[in-house]
C-alpha cells in the first residue's frame, strides 16, 4: 500500500523579483512500513519536500496524496483532518511544551481532538511504556535528558497511530549512544506498528541504517537508493 504519492511537484518561492526552485518536477512514491531518509546539502529541497509530504506547505504545482486521498481540493478544515489522523511530526528541538509533563505533552493531540482526559491519559501512558519511559510520565521536559525528549516526542507523533511519520533531524542534537537509542527505538515501532517513517536528515548514523537513500539536489532527486542497491 503507498501511504504517501507525490507527482511532478513544485515548490516556487518568490523574494522580490528573485524566484528559488526548492523542488522541480519531483515524483516519488512511500511505501508503508518504509524507512526511508531524505538527505542533500543545505538548499537542496528536502525540509520543503517532507513539508509538502506533512502537508505542512502547498505546492507551486504538482500532487500530493496521503493514504489515497488527493490533497489539493480538501478545505483547510479537511486537510487539517487528514494530517491529524494520518501524519506524526518529529522535530529537530523535540518542540515539547514546557510546562507539560511527558504525559500531559503525549495526551495533548488527543485532547485536542476531542478524546476525553481519561482516555488519552491511558493511551498516552501505553505508549511512555513502549517508548520505555515509565519512570518519566510525570516528569517536565527540563528534567529530561535530550534522548528521553526525544523519546517523549516519538510517543506524541505516534498516538494518533499514524500511518505515515516525518522526523526532521530526530538525531542532529543527540550524542551517538542516544542517536543509536532513537533509531533503535523507531527501526523497532517501523516494524511492530508498520509505521512508514521518512527522515530529512544530514546523519551518517541515520543514513547507514534506513532502507531507501533519497538524495535531493537543487530541487531534484539525483538519486534514489534502496539497501540491496547500497550493499551491492
Amino acid at each position: 500500500m503507498k501511504v504517501v504519492e507525490i507527482q511532478k511537484l513544485r515548490k516556487t518561492y518568490h523574494f522580490g523579483d528573485t524566484e528559488v526552485h526548492a523542488l522541480r518536477e519531483v515524483s516519488l512514491e512511500i511505501e508503508e512500513k518504509a524507512f526511508v531518509a531524505v538527505w542533500g546539502p543545505s538548499g537542496s529541497g528536502k525540509s520543503t519536500l517532507c513539508n509538502l509530504m506533512g502537508l505542512l506547505d502547498t505546492p507551486t504545482s504538482g500532487e500530493v496524496l496521503v493514504n489515497g486521498t488527493l490533497a489539493s481540493g480538501l478545505t483547510d478544515a479537511k486537510l487539517s483532518e487528514l494530517r491529524n489522523d494520518a501524519i506524526g511530526f518529529v522535530f529537530q528541538n523535540f518542540n515539547l511544551i514546557p510546562v507539560l509533563t511527558a504525559l500531559e505533552n503525549v495526551m495533548l493531540p488527543l485532547q485536542i481532538n476531542g478524546v476525553s482526559k481519561r482516555d488519552a491519559e491511558v493511551m498516552a501512558s501505553k505508549l511512555l511504556d513502549e517508548v520505555e519511559l515509565s519512570d518519566r510520565k510525570g516528569h517536565r521536559p527540563q528534567k529530561m535528558s535530550g534522548g528521553q525528549q526525544q523519546r517523549v516526542a516519538i510517543a506524541r507523533a505516534l498516538i494518533s497511530d499514524p500511518a505515515l511519520v516525518i522526523a526532521d533531524e530526530p538525531t542532529a542534537n543527540l550524542d551517538t549512544y542516544n542517536a543509536n537509542l532513537i533509531i533503535d527505538l523507531m527501526r523497532r515501532i517501523n516494524q511492530e506498528r508498520g509505521a512508514a517513517f521518512v527522515f530529512s536528515t544530514h546523519d551518517d548514523r541515520l543514513l547507514d541504517r534506513v532502507d531507501r537513500r533519497i538524495h535531493l539536489q537543487d530541487g531534484e532527486i539525483i538519486e534514489d537508493e534502496t539497501v540491496a542497491n547500497l550493499q551491492s
